[in-house]
């Protein structure tokens, strides 16, 4: 499975506070983003899997959500997490 419980302690360990930190804005994103770059490439050799598709609207959506709530809450952890993962915006 490309990910597994070591890969997300590392994203968490790497985002977050802690490897235990599950819950930060900061993690989920991260996370998020390492999810939606897997399903991109998956959707560039497979562009008729419509469900997978699907799935990563909803996905790029929670990302945007919580980047917003991010965003509203503190301006300089937003600015940080999106220079560090290099979204647009």
């Amino acid at each position: 499975m490309y990910l597994n419980a070591e890969k997300k302690q590392e994203i968490f360990g790497q985002y977050g506070k802690s490897n235990t930190d599950t819950g930060s804005p900061e993690a989920q994103v991260a996370l998020f983003s390492y999810r939606i770059s897997h399903l991109t490439e998956h959707l560039k050799k497979n562009r008729k899997d419509y469900s997978t598709a699907r799935a990563l609207t909803k996905l790029v959506g929670k990302r945007r959500a919580l980047l917003d709530y991010l965003k509203e809450r503190d301006i300089e952890r937003y600015r940080a997490i999106v220079k560090a993962l290099g979204l647009r915006k």
